[in-house]
């Protein structure tokens, strides 16, 4: 008799955000609560990509971005410290959290 998947016991290990995609721009100037961050290398330059699973006026939502200054900033948040509340601005040329 064969087993099913399910009896198994097999967990993904690759945690992956949920929620749609939303640009960098659309939450500027606006409170979202960042539930969990990484930082992977980027698909589109060789440079560093921030992953963050967001909660934006109550919905579950994932952005991603280049920004230099927030992907130093999520190098220096304890994991511990999620999730937290924030507004990214942009000051100048570069995004930052408040």
């Amino acid at each position: 008799m064969t087993k099913k998947f399910s009896e198994l016991g097999i967990k993904p290990q690759l945690k992956s955000f949920t929620g749609d995609k939303i640009k960098l721009d659309k939450v500027i100037n606006t409170e979202i609560t960042v539930h969990e961050a990484k930082i992977e290398p980027s698909k589109k330059n060789e440079g560093q990509c921030l992953h963050m699973q967001i909660d934006y006026k109550g919905e579950m939502r994932v952005v991603f971005t280049g920004a230099s200054a927030l992907i130093d900033a999520v190098k220096q948040i304890p994991k511990d410290a999620y999730p937290f509340t924030t507004t990214i601005v942009k000051n100048d040329q570069r995004f930052e959290f408040t």
